[in-house]
Formats: structure tokens, sequence, C-alpha cells
């Protein structure tokens, strides 16, 4: 059983965000996009065992957040270039 969507880890649940902040999970998915990576099975483990999701999830829930304006206020280097290695790949296609 995994937990929710909208918590990035058990334990007590954080205020709720203002219309104008992103989420705790969204922060969550920013943060862990920032880390480096040795490979990708240390990140794939790292989304399971933090956020508590799927890879498959997390990669949905985050191009999503990459178009929210919430998120590129809050990391713009994180969020502009995930969308130019979005925009690269589908240019590929």
């Amino acid at each position: 059983m995994t937990a929710p969507d909208h918590e990035p880890h058990d334990g007590p649940a954080a205020p709720a965000p203002g219309p104008d902040e992103l989420s705790v999970r969204d922060r969550a998915l920013l943060a862990l996009e920032r880390r480096p990576w040795p490979g990708p099975g240390a990140k794939e483990r790292a989304i399971r065992e933090e956020l508590r999701i799927s890879p498959v999830r997390y990669y949905q829930l985050l191009n999503a957040l990459i178009e929210d304006e919430r998120a590129l206020r809050e990391d713009p280097v994180t969020v502009n270039r995930l969308r130019r290695v979005r925009d690269a790949r589908r240019g590929r296609r």
C-alpha cells in the first residue's frame, strides 16, 4: 500500500499551501529533481522510498508541475531545465 499522492512521506500533515504556493508534494518533486544522481536506479529507488509513489506517477506529476507558473517562480532553474529537456525530446520524435 502506498501513501496518498499529496504527502511526500509519512508523518504529520503540513498546513495547506496558499493559492500562490506549491504543495509540499510539489516542492518535494522539485527538490528530488534538483539532486544529482549516479544512475537511474538510484533515482527510481529514491522516488519510491522518499515520495512513496511509482516512477511513472512521479514523471506524470513532474510533467504537469513544470507547466505551473508557481513552480517556475519557486525554482526557475530546475523548471526551465526540465522544459528544455522535454522540448528537445519532443523535437526528436
